[in-house]
């Protein structure tokens, strides 16, 4: 997939930013450190959107996502919207002929996510799921460790993800029109985190607890995987966990510090228990401009999806997301038929 020859741009790219809400904030304020072109901004109200542009010295501000994908100065977009608008906004965004990174989970299950990966083929454009964790330094750190045998044959990984959040029926976490649950929105993490280390699974068995309104509130995930580890994740929307990881090898172990998903530090033990090296992350900002570095990078280079989140790897981790859910009992609308239910 990687291979896969799209439409190049050697200019600096122009982004543009759909959907002005906290984690729109968050990834510009690092774009911006970076030195990116954040050139424009789209949401569903004119206010909101020059609101944002005035907050972050944006020049352009549309009242309407559409307004931002027909702008002829705009090359790549994020999409930052909640979960269900994730398809439906990175399809038009393609359609308009623009790259595309767009905010985890990249669809709400696989089949949106195979026609995403189609349409972007299809068109020579850059589309890729923003999982920010992949590109963080302690990251790449941990990888060299494992490819140079530091740690021995893994045996198990372990990766939570557990926040306290509203339990407000209506809010997005909770409502499963809004693609809520703990799965999509927590477990997302380390359960990539366990494709990222240790490869697909073969086996998948997960538990978890539904809320009131049928989303899940607690998960927990047992897979298997080629090699003979297997990896646990655990998610939760109902109470703020330790979110730490650790991998663990005949050789050694990797411990991951709080908040594992972010930039953070970790030790790394031989198998006698003594430190080996003790890793301390040095990013500017909250890590998010990575993603977006990485895909000003590929694109010049002409390649579909970089090598850290393939649109292949999205693809796969969505149908592990869908498993998950199959087994633990949580259905959303779009499930019965994958093709977009909103306005574009």
């Amino acid at each position: 997939m990687t291979s896969e020859k799209l439409h190049t741009s050697h200019a600096p790219l122009r982004w543009g930013v759909l959907a002005t809400g906290w984690i729109a904030r968050r990834f510009t304020a690092d774009a911006l450190l970076a030195g990116l072109n954040v050139n424009a901004v789209g949401s569903r109200s004119a206010e909101s959107a020059q609101e944002f542009a005035n907050s972050f010295g944006i020049e352009r501000a549309h009242g309407s996502y559409s307004g931002l994908l027909t702008d002829p100065n705009v090359d790549i977009v994020y999409v930052a919207t909640p979960h269900p608008a994730h398809f439906d906004a990175a399809m038009a965004v393609l359609e308009a002929g623009k790259h595309v990174l767009v905010e985890k989970p990249l669809t709400l299950n696989q089949a949106q996510a195979e026609m995403l990966r189609e349409t972007a083929l299809a068109k020579g454009l850059y589309a890729s799921e923003a999982m920010w964790t992949r590109y963080l330094p302690h990251m790449a750190r941990i990888r060299q460790i494992i490819t140079s045998g530091g740690l021995g044959e893994i045996r198990t990984l372990h990766a939570d993800h557990a926040q306290s959040l509203p339990t407000d029926p209506a809010h997005r976490i909770n409502a499963l029109e809004l693609g809520g649950g703990a799965v999509l929105d927590l477990g997302v993490y380390p359960v990539s985190f366990a494709w990222d280390m240790l490869g697909a699974p073969k086996t998948i068995q997960a538990s978890g607890r539904l809320g009131e309104t049928g989303a899940d509130t607690e998960v927990g995930v047992l897979m298997t995987h080629a090699s003979g580890a297997l990896s646990t994740c655990s998610a939760s929307s109902r109470g703020a966990g330790s979110n730490t990881a650790h991998i663990v090898g005949t050789e050694g172990r990797i411990e991951i510090d709080r908040m594992w998903f972010t930039p953070a530090t970790f030790t790394h033990y031989d198998s006698e228990g003594s430190v080996v090296e003790k890793y301390v992350s040095d990013v500017p900002g909250h890590g998010m401009q990575l993603q977006a570095l990485a895909a000003e990078k590929y694109i010049s280079a002409g390649t579909l999806s970089g090598e850290l989140m393939t649109l292949d790897d999205s693809v796969a981790i969505m149908g592990t997301l869908d498993e998950i859910r199959r087994q633990i009992d949580v259905r959303y609308p779009e499930d019965a038929s994958p093709a977009a239910t909103a306005s574009r």
